[in-house]
This record gives structure tokens, sequence and C-alpha cells, in this order.
């Protein structure tokens, strides 16, 4: 177990759980007979990427995705070299030499990156591995169908390149049913001709669960591996890896009318106990949550009453035994009771957003 310094000092102590994560990981890469990367992106989606990459290459993760160039430079210095690291949004211009000085593979995405790939291999007399991205209908990234057509009709098109992986990537496939996925299927088998024998990738974290199909020679999971729901509307089959656990700073008790909170929207009906707990939309805690987000007390589930501010929020801790409620107790915004699933409901938004936006004032604990 690892602590984080100054907890004494922080409003709310951030709990991950390595174990966890390195469960999840199994479980995944247990679904298929292929290879199983993680993804790395956004500081391992808000939990630390510095604690959880080297946690995860302990389970035996060969292949790690990041989303920029940097976040693959800080990578490259926590997993053990023989670890692939591929930059999804690929080399910003004039960053090429980057790849080639950290060990990193480029996931290409367009002509101009190809050629910017293409002009070092040529300048260093080797051939030098990439990722090749299709865009199978997402219009997000990846190469073009026009663009495939036009470069594919000059036969040296990828002189210079060493294709390591075909890839794209699935919009709807957290949802099962939706025609999407099997269309972006057949699409991607059709447009891995153009690398013939080169190993694929399509599924992510959602993806992994529509069946085998999908998998391919990697899979590449990300939220599933953090404990967020791949399959939304049915039961969670992964572990939860974090959880928040903000200090109460002061309780009062107000009468029937005082309101609670900015805007003075939140108006008492009867006498209450009102907690408020050190954080706010300033540690990434949602204002949306504000009059309809929840908190955990000894597993009792509390309202959040008037806003959430930037550094604070109340809590109606009425009916909760006046001991349990004091400056300096810890109540739970995320873990057993309130999943992150569950908040971001409440938030009206998605588990990935809650966790990545997760401030650094916490008091961080590694377990």
């Amino acid at each position: 177990m690892v602590d984080s310094v100054d907890a004494s000092r922080a409003g709310a102590r951030l709990t991950v759980d390595l174990g966890a994560i390195r469960a999840n990981y199994r479980q995944l890469a247990n679904m298929s007979r292929a290879a199983c990367a993680a993804v790395m992106k956004a500081d391992a989606y808000g939990l630390g990427m510095e604690q959880v990459a080297p946690a995860l290459a302990l389970e035996g993760c060969k292949v790690f995705f990041t989303a920029h160039l940097q976040e693959a430079i800080a990578l490259r210095q926590l997993v053990p070299e023989h670890c692939l690291i591929y930059v999804l949004h690929g080399p910003p211009p004039g960053t090429a030499r980057d790849f080639f000085q950290y060990d990193l593979r480029p996931v290409l995405n367009d002509p101009g990156q190809l050629q910017e790939w293409r002009a070092l291999a040529l300048k260093l007399g080797q051939e030098l591995p990439a990722a090749i991205q299709f865009d199978t209908g997402m219009s997000r990234m990846g190469f073009a169908p026009a663009d495939l057509a036009a470069l594919s009709a000059q036969p040296d098109w990828l002189a210079g390149v060493r294709p390591a992986l075909a890839m794209s990537h699935l919009a709807c496939a957290d949802e099962p049913d939706s025609p999407m996925n099997e269309s972006q299927r057949r699409r991607f088998d059709a447009l891995r001709e153009l690398l013939p024998g080169v190993p694929a990738s399509l599924a992510n974290s959602s993806g992994i669960f529509l069946g085998p199909e999908y998998h391919y020679d990697l899979l590449r999971p990300g939220a599933a591996l953090y404990g967020i729901n791949p399959q939304p509307g049915q039961p969670n089959p992964l572990q939860g890896a974090v959880s928040l656990h903000a200090r109460v700073v002061q309780v009062r008790t107000v009468c029937d009318g005082d309101v609670v909170g900015y805007g003075a929207h939140h108006v008492c009906a009867g006498e209450r106990r009102i907690a408020t707990v050190s954080v706010g939309y300033a540690d990434g805690w949602p204002r949306s949550l504000s009059g309809r987000g929840q908190a955990a007390i000894d597993g009792v589930v509390v309202p959040i009453v008037g806003r959430v501010s930037m550094d604070s929020m109340g809590l109606d801790v009425t009916g909760i035994p006046a001991e349990r409620v004091v400056p300096g107790a810890e109540v739970e915004l995320m873990g057993p009771t309130l999943p992150v699933d569950q908040v971001a409901a409440l938030a009206g938004t998605i588990g990935y957003e809650v966790l990545t936006r997760l401030g650094g004032r916490f008091h961080r604990r590694y377990l």
C-alpha cells in the first residue's frame, strides 16, 4: 500500500485499488485468445499513470496506448523496455524524431502523418514501425476512405513504414444492438486487405463484450480496467477500482425556511442538519450534481442539497447519528455504495468524464 503525503491537510481522500485494476485486466485478457493492451491516456483515466502502468506491466501487459506524445514519453520511463507504446493521435508536425528517440510507435491517421513518418525513415535509412488506423465510420481519427483509395493506388505508399498494427475504433460498442457495430466490422475487414498479414485491433472496452469476431489480435481496454461498466444497463462484470471520501468541515442545524447554497435554490422544509464537505467543482466534482447528487455515510445514502460550489457542498445528514458526522469525519462520494457509473448518471454524464476530471487536491492512496 502506497500513500501520498499530507493526508491530514487534504480536503478529501481518493483511493485507487491497483489490485482491482490488475484483476480487471486479467478478466478482460482471459476473455479472448487475443493479446490485451492497456490504454493509459489522460493519466490512466485520472487515476495516476505513474502507479497504474507499472502495476499492469507486472500483470503481464506488454502493449500500452496513450493519446498524446508527451504522455507516451512519460510512460516510457514507467514500463519495461520491451513494452510497446502506441500514440493514438500520431506524430504532431515536427515530432517524428521524438518517437524514434523514445522508442514509441505512432498511430498514423492521415496522409500528412504518413508522409512525416516516411520522411524520417528515409533519413534514417531504415523501416520504422507504426500502426495504421482506418476510419470505418466514426469520422474522428484514421485514414478516410478517399485518402486510402488515392494512397493505395501508389505501389510504394508505405515505403519506409513497417505496418505493425491495423486498427479502427467502434462508435457504438456500448450499444450491442446497434447496426453500426457490424457495419464497422465489415468495413474494417475490407480495409485490412490493404495490409495483408498485419495484426489487427478493433475492440475497445465495450467492444470486447461484443464477441470474439471483434477481438482480432489485440484488445484495447481503457475504461473497463478502471471499473467503469462496459455494458451499460447490465450488471457490471468488473471490480470497482476507485473511491472518493470527503472530509466534513462543518455541521449545523438549520430551521424551516432556511436556504442552503448559492442562489438560495434549496429551501429547507422543517429543521434539518446540514454538513458542509470539502469537495467542489474545483476538484472536478460535477456542478450538475447540485440538488440531485448523493453521498453515503456508513452505507446510508444522503442527498446533496444546494449548489455544488468551487470548494464545498452541503449534505442533508438529518437522521444520521450526530457523533458520526463531525468536523474531520469522512463521507463517501464515490465507492462501494455509490459506484462511478451511478455518480455519472446522477450528473448527466458518463463515468469516463467523472474519473478524468478528478483534481489534484486530493490525498491519493494506492492499494
